[in-house]
């Protein structure tokens, strides 16, 4: 009755439209009231033991640093420098916004802050040129989720503290797939999207690629200094995330459009993104606790388990199940429910919880595209300001090749498991 009360609670607010975490939060309560056996103390307590994490401090500062690398030119330059590089290839500006999500990932680590900053700055071009409106904002869409799964990531630091797992190994797994989706995202413009109605832009000479390069070059810089120090093993992951920031900040002033007003409106932003995200966190505290303590992560494992053991159909399921929650709930509260329940029966089948935790992340993001809950649509259809089931139709296509490279770092984990294993060991 118990775990009846703890699911089904949570369920039935989250189909009345609560926000996850008080979703969470209330269903815990109902549940202690129930049982008896805790004293209501425990929830305080057990949001004050949320936060009681080195490594999850890490997520507002990125989140900062990305707000702040959107308000200092950061992102024009990085479009500006991608346009250079692939702008003449079939389907041009396509192409470009998908590289500058690759560069612009190695410095922001959510989805959000890639619609965000680079997104406005794409669709306005991409419609300039003559462009669809609702195809410039599906890609932009599309490749948003590339931003965190190449490091730095929030959601992957996330993972991190829930499994225990070395948030090193995750964001050098995470390289590889990132390179991979943008490459089947690129594939999927070249040969499907027809380009008879908008110009075909001149290949640029090596003058404006050098040009455009000496312009975006201390932009470039940036992930280079994020990953190279914690991949060094010079700072962690949460003293990079301050780098990133501090260095973000002095490009605003090299640029010269920093200033208190610009600094102001960043840290607001970035606390109402943080805000959210950290409550999620903490209500799922409590949630998660209540979970283990009824047992429900063997539950589920023995429910699974008794149908097959075989790890590749396990995968399969959780897979299956991901997708349609992701169209269901946000990604972060669905990461913050199911990865605790996930890592014990991975853990019993052999499965690398690296190679999880990339699968799952991954997995939660094309959530992020795909409706109706999907907000990365919402937010590309505000920017270029088009219906949502326009984007939605646009958006379509895109899934596949999302899905394809789902299946191959979900069933080749060496696309994952290669390069923290050739760093840090097997």
């Amino acid at each position: 009755m118990g775990i009846a009360i703890l699911v089904v609670s949570l369920l039935a607010f989250l189909a009345v439209r609560m926000p996850i975490g008080f979703a969470m939060s209330i269903s815990s309560f109902l549940y202690i009231l129930y049982q008896g056996r805790y004293p209501l103390t425990l929830i305080p307590q057990r949001f004050a033991t949320g936060m009681e994490s080195f490594p999850l401090l890490a997520v507002p500062f990125f989140i900062l640093a990305g707000q702040m690398m959107n308000q200092t030119g950061v992102t024009t330059r990085i479009f500006s420098f991608a346009n250079a590089l692939v702008g003449h290839i079939k389907g041009g500006l396509a192409h470009v916004n998908i590289l500058a999500s690759v560069i612009f990932a190695g410095m922001s680590g959510t989805a959000n802050a890639d619609v965000a900053g680079l997104g406005t700055i794409e669709i306005k071009a991409m419609v300039e040129r003559g462009y669809d409106p609702a195809f410039s904002a599906a890609v932009t869409a599309a490749s948003s989720v590339i931003g965190p799964i190449i490091p730095p990531s929030v959601m992957l630091v996330i993972y991190a503290v829930i499994t225990e797992v070395s948030v090193g190994r995750l964001f050098l797994g995470g390289i590889l797939p990132g390179l991979i989706i943008a490459a089947a995202l690129m594939l999927m413009v070249y040969f499907f999207q027809s380009d008879h109605d908008v110009p075909i832009q001149p290949r640029a000479s090596l003058g404006e690629v050098g040009r455009s390069l000496k312009e975006a070059a201390l932009p470039l810089l940036a992930p280079v200094i994020i990953l190279g120090g914690i991949f060094a093993g010079v700072v962690t992951p949460t003293e990079a995330g301050v780098i990133a920031i501090v260095y973000a900040t002095v490009l605003g002033f090299i640029y010269k459009e920093m200033d208190l007003r610009v600094l102001w409106e960043v840290f607001v932003e970035s606390v109402k993104s943080t805000a959210v995200v950290m409550f999620i966190i903490f209500s799922a505290s409590i949630f998660g606790w209540l979970v283990v303590r009824e047992n429900i992560p063997q539950l589920v494992s023995r429910i699974i388990l008794s149908f097959t053991t075989n790890p590749a159909v396990v995968l399969l399921l959780i897979n299956v199940f991901l997708l349609i929650l992701g169209t269901l709930m946000e990604s972060v509260a669905i990461l913050v429910i199911v990865a605790p329940v996930l890592a014990p029966m991975a853990v019993s089948l052999g499965i690398d919880l690296v190679h999880l935790g990339v699968v799952v992340v991954f997995n939660l993001l094309i959530g992020f595209i795909t409706p109706p809950v999907g907000i990365g649509l919402f937010v590309v259809s505000d920017i270029a300001e088009v219906p949502v089931s326009k984007v939605i139709k646009a958006t379509v296509p895109f899934l596949i090749p999302l899905l394809i490279v789902l299946v191959i770092i979900t069933y080749v984990p060496a696309t994952v498991t290669f390069l923290p294993n050739l760093i840090y060991g097997s």
